[in-house]
C-alpha cells in the first residue's frame, strides 16, 4: 500500500503545540519562529479539514478532534526517539529479555555473561529470575529457561544440559555420614518435587524413608540453608561448584539421580529476533561445551 506523504513537521508542529498549548513554547523547543509553527498546523488543519485547536487571547484550546489525534502521534514520535537512541557507534542496539530459574542464573549463566557481553556488544540483556513458574507471555520474555521434560504448551523447547542432583551439606555433617543409609537420619531439605529425594535413595539402594520438613520452591535457597547446617539439600552440584570448590558444602557419595533438563524455551508463536538468534547460538555453545566437558562429578569451571 503507497501511503501519502506524511506531513512530519505539520504533525511535530501540532504535537509540541498540543502539549505546550502554546505556539511560542513550541516554536522555542523546535528552534523555529512562532510564524512557523502556526503555518504548520494551519496547513494540517487545512489537510484534515477540521480544526485542532481554537485560539484564544492567551494560548490555546485543544479541541476534541485534537484530542483524538494526539495520543497517536506521541506514542509514534516517542517510538521513533527510542529505535533513534538505540543506535550506537554505526550500530543499533538490541534488548533481550530473558527470564531463568534461579540457580541455573547464579550457577551457570552469570558466570558466562562476560563472553556473550564481549560477543554481543549491542544486545543489551534483561534478565529476570523465577522458581520455574513462568508465563512468557504475560512477562514479555523473548525466553525462559526452565527445568523439567521439556513439554509446556505451545512452546518451542531445546535441551541445553542434564543437571543432575545429589546429595550436599555442610563438611561437619559430611564428616558423620559414612554410608548413604546415614543420610536418612539427618533432616532432609527437599523441593516441591516429592520424587527427588525416593529417586536418590533408590539410586542408592536404599529404602526411601519418609521424607518431611523444609520445602523449598529454589535450590539456592535449599543449599544456603544446608551451609548453615540445616540439613542435607538435594540439588545439582554442577550449579553450586563455587561454594563446593570453596568447601562451604561437600558432596559426601557419589550417587545422582536426574529429573530433567535445562531448556531454552519460547512460544512457538513470537518470530526470533536478530537478538534472540544470536543468544540461541550463544547459549547453544555453550552448553555444548558443558556437555562436552561434563561428566557425573566433574563440573568444570565456566567457559572463557
Amino acid at each position: 500500500m503507497v501511503r501519502p506523504h506524511l506531513p512530519l513537521n505539520a504533525l511535530r508542529a501540532f504535537e509540541a503545540s498540543a502539549r505546550h498549548l502554546s505556539f511560542t513554547r513550541a516554536a522555542i523547543e523546535l528552534c523555529v519562529t512562532q510564524a512557523a509553527v502556526s503555518h504548520q498546523v494551519k496547513l494540517l488543519e487545512q489537510r484534515l479539514a477540521t480544526a485542532l485547536f481554537r485560539r484564544l487571547p492567551r494560548g490555546l484550546m485543544i479541541t476534541e478532534e485534537g484530542r483524538a489525534l494526539l495520543p497517536t502521534l506521541q506514542e509514534a514520535f516517542d517510538r521513533m526517539a527510542d529505535m533513534l537512541d538505540r543506535f550506537e557507534g554505526g550500530h543499533v542496539r538490541d534488548v533481550l529479555t530473558l527470564g531463568a530459574v534461579g540457580t541455573f542464573a547464579v550457577g551457570w549463566l552469570l558466570p558466562r555473561l562476560a563472553d556473550f557481553r564481549a560477543r554481543f556488544p549491542y544486545i543489551d540483556l534483561r534478565l529476570s529470575t523465577n522458581n520455574n513458574r513462568v508465563d512468557i507471555a504475560a512477562e514479555g520474555l523473548d525466553y525462559a529457561i526452565r527445568f523439567g521434560n521439556g513439554a509446556w504448551h505451545d512452546t518451542e523447547a531445546e535441551a541445553l544440559f542434564e543437571a543432575p542432583l545429589s546429595a550436599l551439606c555442610i563438611p561437619a555433617i559430611a564428616r558423620g555420614l559414612k554410608t548413604p543409609e546415614d543420610i536418612t537420619r539427618q533432616p532432609l531439605l527437599r523441593s516441591y518435587r516429592a520424587d527427588e529425594w525416593p529417586g536418590w535413595f533408590e539410586a542408592a539402594g536404599i529404602e526411601p524413608p519418609p521424607v518431611r520438613g523444609l520445602v523449598f520452591d529454589s535450590s539456592i535457597l535449599m543449599v544456603e540453608a544446608a551451609t548453615q547446617g540445616a540439613g542435607v539439600a538435594l540439588a545439582p552440584p554442577m550449579m553450586f561448584s563455587r561454594q563446593l570448590a570453596a568447601g562451604d558444602i561437600e558432596q559426601p557419595f557419589p550417587i545422582y539421580v536426574s529429573k530433567g533438563f535445562y531448556w531454552l524455551t519460547r512460544l512457538k508463536s513470537r518470530p526470533e529476533s536478530a537478538a534472540m538468534q544470536a543468544f540461541r547460538q550463544w547459549i547453544g555453545e555453550m552448553a555444548a561445551k558443558t556437555r562436552a566437558r561434563s561428566s557425573v562429578g566433574d563440573f568444570p569451571p565456566p567457559d572463557r
